[in-house]
């Protein structure tokens, strides 16, 4: 009773780009519209060491960005770390 009526409280919140669709008539992307098989999709070649050259710069720029905002910072006495929180005696 109550998905029931969840359901036709739900409904009349969808517009029409939101209605559920259905995939009667859908077919997979490995297969084109006559049914063939698609081919292997192409390897992109140095994957990993593609990624490496990606992430480690970007890594190293951002660290550096933030080294020069925390000495900015630090300078120009808007933020300076305190010692007396260290000291657990």
């Amino acid at each position: 009773m109550a998905t029931t009526r969840f359901r036709m409280v739900f409904r009349g919140f969808l517009t029409p780009s939101m209605k559920p669709v259905k995939y009667e008539h859908f077919r997979a992307a490995t297969t084109t519209s006559t049914g063939a098989v698609l081919p292997e999709p192409r390897k992109t070649p140095f994957g990993f060491i593609g990624l490496f050259f990606a992430v480690i710069p970007g890594l190293m720029i951002g660290a550096f960005i933030s080294q020069r905002i925390a000495n900015f910072l630090e300078e120009n006495d808007l933020f300076v770390p305190s010692d007396d929180d260290d000291d657990d005696d």
